[in-house]
């Protein structure tokens, strides 16, 4: 164990953290969205994500802007920057959409078992996944080098660039707008009358489908945010990009308390804080290790997350 690593570089160890842990967040946001309705983990969800940085990339691409592009102007490059997150976040939703559409609707016509369910949502995952890799030959693929890292200040020595301080905003102002749409808008309503009791719900002239849709399209959208903040920090993408990072965002989702918006961003925030004092403090290959090893050890003093909240009991 490495403590001089560790607490030399703790404000540059946090600041990343936070940093990754916001991208963790905005993807946890469509897990919890999605099971506080349906009770599902939809595990497509992580390709969902992955969609988000390819259409990105193809857009940039289509604006003249390859890995080896020089870093635009002001103009263009907020122009870039905007066309790539609209566009991803549009992908992201209509891949959302999709798979509720074609592999779960089917299944909650016929009251299918949550074993289905639990199948589908794998072979969803897989079909996702595999159909790029076939397309793309399974080979990674570098993005523009649109926003260079430029250090704004220092935190405690620590430099803080211009790059983690979008992400960090962005993914604020996503999750502050998202509460508030779930809390305060009759949509939102909707949302949680149907997390609560989907039978009363109905009954009460809330259109269940609708609401279902809504949720995945939601989730959509804050995975195509968060693969647009991976793009422009990682600067890479590639079939199986949303793997692990899924794995990672799911554990956020179930750490804050799956089913509460902002307990998603707790989680996120902290599993990305814990994951790099690991690495300063064990080394890089135990970064992965010590974020699951978290997540099973909470779980076992409290099984509901920290903030074990249902969506439908959820409140501004």
């Amino acid at each position: 164990m490495n403590f001089d690593e560790l607490f030399g570089n703790f404000p540059a160890l946090t600041i990343t953290g936070l940093e990754q842990g916001a991208i963790y967040a905005l993807i946890a946001l469509g897990y919890t969205l999605v099971y506080g309705v349906l009770r599902l983990i939809n595990f497509a969800h992580s390709e969902v994500f992955m969609v988000g940085t390819f259409t990105a990339l193809w857009t940039w691409q289509a604006l003249g802007y390859d890995q080896n592009s020089a870093a635009p102007a002001l103009g263009p490059l907020i122009l870039a920057v905007v066309a790539g997150l609209v566009v991803a976040m549009a992908a992201s939703a209509v891949t959302a959409v999709t798979v509720e559409l074609v592999a779960y609707r089917p299944l909650r016509r016929r009251n299918a078992p949550p074993l289905a369910f639990l199948i589908t949502a794998i072979g969803a995952s897989f079909v996702l996944a595999e159909s790029f890799g076939i397309s793309t030959s399974r080979a990674p693929f570098g993005m523009p080098d649109l926003i260079p890292q430029k250090t704004v200040f220092t935190l405690f020595g620590a430099a803080v660039t211009n790059v983690q301080l979008l992400i960090l905003a962005v993914t604020l102002i996503m999750m502050i707008a998202l509460d508030q749409f779930v809390n305060r808008s009759r949509l939102g309503r909707g949302i949680r009358a149907v997390a609560q009791d989907a039978d009363t719900a109905a009954l009460m002239g809330v259109n269940k489908n609708r609401v279902i849709l809504l949720v995945f399209v939601l989730g959509g959208l804050m995975a195509g945010v968060g693969a647009l903040l991976w793009d422009i920090r990682f600067g890479y993408t590639k079939f199986n990009v949303g793997f692990l990072i899924g794995l990672k965002a799911f554990s956020a989702a179930v750490l804050g308390g799956i089913g509460n918006l902002r307990g998603a961003l707790l989680g996120g925030l902290l599993l990305g804080v814990v994951e790099n004092y690991a690495a300063g403090l064990f080394g890089g290959e135990w970064k992965d290790f010590t974020g699951f090893v978290l997540l099973i050890v909470l779980l076992m003093f409290r099984p509901t997350g920290l903030l074990g909240e249902s969506l439908g009991r959820a409140r501004a």
